[in-house]
């Protein structure tokens, strides 16, 4: 059966899109500071087509990884590879999220109907990564779709077309979720979990955080140092009721503003102490922290 064409009218169609995923052409190299062998690791998991799932924390580089890794594999590296214009495909889950969202379903278009594949069946057709950020945001049902791509089999099947499609030899898949931030309820199962190589991420030490501050937003070395103190006091402040951790991306959201013109302690209220709690104690736990460590 061709997709594309069906040849009956199916029972379910919808005239809406499915949520949009970002299409990366990596045409540029992302900027990437390795704090290990994960470049390493990943290399070889891609070679045996092993797919890689990442833990770690808010804002600590999981989604920039992707891309480097990415940008390493379909255009550093001399390959066939680098023809493909979209190599990288990133879907940020979410609880509404659907396996049809990510397989496929059909559409109503100029009074035919046609079929759209999703992103996930997007990329195992073409042979492009496919990153699943947050995955266990998503509803259960992805998870059984991904069971047959994630063993030797690497099909997915699709339902609605009755298709079992065969995925691309360049065809990798790459989940990535928080697991101090999830409950019971939404951690991955272990027959789940175990399909995967796992790399674990955490914040970086602070002469690498510094430097990645200072790369990211253009802050001056001493300016960069002290963000990079101020997320290391920060993350030690779960006595004060603090569940999460400042990541890294916030501590360069907050070096940008300095750079742009804000006061330094005005740009740390509004890109930390704002952004990771509305609990005003804490908020001035936080604000004492920046006042000290501060120039």
């Amino acid at each position: 059966m061709n997709p594309t064409t069906p040849p009956a009218l199916p029972t379910s169609v919808t005239t809406s899109a499915p949520p949009s995923p970002r299409y990366s052409s990596l045409s540029d190299q992302p900027w990437y500071l390795p704090m290990g062998d994960e470049v390493e690791v990943f290399e070889a998991a891609y070679s045996a087509r092993l797919p890689v799932l990442l833990k770690g924390p808010t804002g600590c580089g999981k989604t920039r990884f992707v891309e480097y890794m990415a940008w390493r594999l379909f255009r550093q590296a001399d390959t066939p590879r680098r023809s493909l214009e979209v190599p990288l495909v990133t879907v940020a889950c979410h609880e509404d999220l659907t396996a049809t969202d990510l397989v496929g379903r059909y559409l109503l278009s100029n009074d035919a109907t046609v079929w759209r594949d999703g992103p996930l069946t997007g990329a195992v057709r073409s042979g492009a990564i496919c990153y699943l950020d947050e995955v266990v945001e998503a509803r259960k049902d992805t998870t059984v779709v991904i069971h047959a791509l994630t063993d030797h089999r690497r099909v997915l099947p699709i339902d609605k077309t009755g298709e079992l499609l065969d995925a691309h030899p360049d065809f990798l898949l790459v989940v990535s979720y928080n697991p101090g931030y999830q409950s019971a309820l939404k951690d991955m199962k272990p027959s789940t979990r175990q399909r995967f190589v796992a790399l674990d991420f955490d914040y970086p030490p602070p002469a690498q955080e510094a430097a990645i501050i200072a790369h990211e937003s253009g802050a001056e070395p001493a300016i960069a140092q002290a963000l990079a103190a101020i997320g290391l006091k920060v993350r030690h402040l779960h006595e004060h009721g603090l569940d999460d951790g400042v990541g890294t991306r916030a501590l360069v959201h907050a070096g940008k503003l300095i750079q742009g013109g804000i006061d330094s302690r005005r740009a740390c209220d509004v890109a930390i102490a704002r952004a990771l709690t509305e609990d005003a104690d804490v908020r001035r736990a936080i604000t004492d922290v920046c006042d000290v460590l501060l120039p």
